[in-house]
């Protein structure tokens, strides 16, 4: 499901949504090496400026979404994009694929807008790849005919992982990544209706798991995480607050 073995061609031709994203990815970047002031003044007026944003220049809500300067960045969030995205293509569809995507992009935008200041300035596709995981994450819990075991586990790991390099790494625009990742989570039941077989199944032998448990009443790791979870939401929409 995340492990890609399609050709150049192929990819293409099965994830196009993905491959014209990715162009896109690769384009903007390459317009922001290219030392020319016009370029960068034009490449200006597409980012996430929160005083812009209040003055009526709504699309900097969304093209922030493409825009990458350094090589590292690009370079992540693409990978990302390339390894998450094509099976949520494929289950979804080009125009609900699109839709989830660049709507969990907007809402990262739109929480950046209320809870940055207006001097604000950001990029990047990282609220909407959380808007990936969010949506991967809806599918594990409450549509469990779409994912397999042995990838929600895997979804679950990288989610984790995701939400921890989130505090640690620093010019990280942490509001996007956490309301990207709930964008995603909201908006995937309007897309996604119960189905009764899996996106992908991957070779898995169940094994028995014990339930984490408290002296008083029982807790399941379900419960356990999505305790943490919003914990650590919580934790990192107050540190920016204060």
């Amino acid at each position: 499901m995340f492990t890609r073995s399609e050709s150049f061609q192929s990819f293409l031709r099965l994830y196009p949504v993905v491959s014209v994203i990715v162009g896109i990815h690769l384009l903007f970047w390459l317009l922001f090496q290219i030392p020319l002031p016009s370029i960068r003044i034009s490449l200006s007026l597409l980012e996430g400026y929160n005083a812009g944003i209040a003055y009526g220049e709504y699309w900097r809500l969304l093209s922030p979404v493409f825009l990458h300067i350094s090589f590292g960045h690009v370079f992540f969030n693409t990978i990302s994009l390339i390894l998450f995205a094509p099976a949520l293509e494929k289950f979804l569809g080009k125009t609900k694929f699109i839709l989830l995507y660049v709507g969990a992009g907007i809402i990262a935008n739109i929480a950046t807008f209320i809870f940055e200041p207006l001097q604000y300035v950001h990029i990047g596709a990282s609220g909407a790849i959380f808007g990936l995981f969010g949506t991967y994450l809806f599918m594990v819990y409450f549509r469990k005919g779409t994912i397999d075991k042995a990838n929600s586990q895997i979804i679950i790991s990288i989610l984790v992982i995701g939400l921890i390099m989130t505090f640690i790494n620093s010019n990280i625009n942490v509001i996007a990544h956490i309301f990207g990742f709930i964008g995603g989570f909201i908006l995937a039941p309007l897309f996604i209706k119960k189905r009764n077989h899996f996106v992908h199944e991957t070779h898995y032998t169940p094994t028995r798991r014990p339930k984490f448990q408290l002296r008083k009443g029982k807790w399941t790791y379900k419960e356990g995480f999505w305790l943490i979870f919003f914990i650590i939401i919580l934790i990192g929409i107050l540190s920016r607050l204060f």
